[in-house]
């Protein structure tokens, strides 16, 4: 899942529907400004339009330092902010009744603790022998199966452990409540660190995001405020909106009396200020070469709602939030290695089939992936058995990287943070604990789609062998040469998941119709949301599941 992973997947056209817990939202600007800046033609670009095009530019950061220079931002946060409690959430009043639950993940492990407490009596079968599903952790000793036969058994050593799935966590996140309700500890997950690397193929060498950030933001400042000053916008901002407009670009780019952008200490050293004043970087390279390297997207990455600093992780593997949701569920509840063979919906129930025989419950909530569920016998109509192969699967692929030395901290400075590139690795991940400690482990890549599809059809050995020649290309021979042990991950490839999340065409449709129950079998999963390959999708969907049957079962008994 991308919490989680990375890269969020695309979100397709439509109307969403409203979320089971809304995220808070952003503060509105104090006061209003006109839609238009005075004086400006009908045709002219507007305050909004402006600020629209710092935005895409610089991102968010850019946009409200731009609208505290043009008097539209506020000037003080509200402190008075108060985080959801345990209680935020809770089933009104208590029922009785059976509920057999599909699987073992994130989706189903918080539908069976929300329903459990509220008196329902749930019974999990999970196929694999562990419960999370894409919420994986791997230690040593764990062994890794994929479709086709091919097995991997992790070697790390002590304390090292590699998030297979599920990486991080937004702090607007439901997730964080379960952490906090469960006792879950959390650190901070580094998602944007200005020592580590942006490396595109229209680079000679990998320079240090902070100098590609300096660069791209320095040369777009220059070219509005050279433009500004020189009369373009003159028809579109007041006077008093050019100044402004003046100010804040003279500080966003860091630009020189003249409006030039000639570098900056900004962009890092060649020796760092102490006792002297230090060396910095050479000269920065011209418009064309920035644009060239076509840094923008690796610049950006952090810019969206789902992936802003800071971000958090569970302390010692993401696990365990699953462990925790299991142990609260109780373990004598959850069967693992029973793979669901067929569903039914009975006169006054529900029939679920496994290997191992038959479960018969009141209701039955269904959180396989669509597409696995597609595939199952059962009797709910031709028109679900549609729905659920309409959501395409997505590849995604991870490999961990144990070194025995922390060469990232000591030779390269860089603690926790994510190297982006345009190569098929697309993202080099340093973790975000253990600093200072003899060894660790690097996510050597996590991409998705045409470049995760690549590694997945490589055996293990391939995929590291690729992996080291291009992660090389950023750190040099030690990348290959101080590696002490790897497994990597084709989340197509792993049984009873095939895909790291999924795609809708739309948010119409099929997806409407899996929001509701077919008979006594409800659905449940990151993939009946908008926070699709999020755990916190996951645990809003099932939310909303656990909610609407509650209701049902309170109607029926009444």
């Amino acid at each position: 899942m991308s919490d989680e992973t990375g890269a969020s997947p695309p979100v397709p056209p439509a109307s969403p529907a409203p979320p089971a817990t809304p995220a808070p939202s952003a503060p509105a600007p104090s006061g209003s400004a006109p839609e238009r800046a005075p004086g400006g033609s009908a045709g002219g670009l507007t305050r909004r339009a402006l600020l629209v095009g710092v935005g895409a530019a610089g991102g968010a950061g850019a946009m409200f330092a731009a609208m505290g220079a043009l008097g539209l931002a506020p000037d003080s946060q509200d402190r008075n902010y108060t985080p959801p409690q345990p209680s935020d959430f809770a089933l009104s009043g208590r029922a009785a009744a059976s509920v057999v639950v599909l699987g073992a993940g994130v989706a189903g492990l918080t539908c069976a603790y929300e329903l459990g407490k509220a008196g329902y009596d749930c019974t999990v079968l999970e196929a694999s022998d562990r419960v999370g599903g894409r919420n994986l952790t791997l230690r040593a000793g764990d062994r890794l199966d994929e479709l086709g036969g091919a097995t991997q058994t992790a070697g790390f050593g002590e304390g090292v452990y590699f998030n297979a799935g599920a990486g991080r966590i937004a702090p607007w996140m439901v997730t964080m409540d379960y952490c906090r309700e469960l006792g879950v500890p959390i650190e901070t997950f580094v998602n944007n660190n200005a020592s580590a690397y942006v490396y595109t193929r229209g680079m000679t060498a990998p320079v240090r995001a902070r100098a590609a950030r300096a660069d791209l933001y320095g040369h777009v400042a220059e070219l509005l405020a050279k433009a500004s000053d020189a009369g373009a916008l003159n028809r579109r901002l007041t006077a008093d909106d050019r100044e402004r407009l003046a100010e804040f670009l003279r500080r966003f780019g860091d630009l020189g009396p003249d409006l030039s952008y000639r570098g900056s200490t900004r962009r890092g050293f060649e020796t760092w200020p102490g006792v002297g004043e230090g060396v910095p970087l050479g000269a920065a390279p011209s418009l064309r070469q920035v644009l060239a390297a076509g840094t923008g997207r690796a610049v950006t990455m952090d810019f969206g709602y789902d992936q802003a600093t800071p971000m958090f992780q569970p302390v010692g593997g993401m696990d365990g939030i699953v462990v925790a949701l299991a142990d609260a569920v109780g373990r004598d509840r959850i069967r693992t290695g029973t793979p669901v063979t067929g569903i039914r919906n009975l006169p006054d129930g529900v029939e679920v089939t496994h290997p191992g025989g038959v479960v018969r419950a009141d209701y039955c909530i269904a959180t396989l992936p669509p597409h696995l569920l597609a595939r199952l016998p059962h009797n709910l109509g031709a028109p679900v058995t549609a729905a659920l192969r309409t959501p395409v699967p997505v590849s995604a692929g991870k490999i961990g990287l144990e070194y025995g030395r922390r060469w990232w901290e000591t030779d390269d400075r860089i603690y926790g943070g994510v190297t982006e590139t345009d190569l098929d690795i697309t993202h080099i991940w340093y973790p975000s604990h253990g600093y200072h400690s003899r060894g660790g482990l690097v996510v050597g890549y996590y991409n998705t789609e045409e470049n995760a599809d690549r590694y997945a059809g490589l055996p293990h050995d391939g995929r590291r062998a690729r992996a080291l020649t291009q992660g090389k290309k950023i750190h040099g021979e030690k990348y290959r040469a101080e590696l002490r042990s790897s497994v990597s991950i084709a989340w197509r490839r792993r049984p009873h998941v095939e895909g790291g999340w999924v795609r809708w065409p739309s948010y119409e449709g099929a997806f409407t119709l899996l929001q509701q129950p077919a008979g006594r079998v409800h659905f449940a999963g990151d993939w009946l949301t908008h926070l699709i390959a999020w755990q916190a999708g996951a645990m809003e969907s099932a939310r909303r599941t656990v909610t609407e049957l509650h209701h049902r079962v309170l109607r029926t008994t009444s």
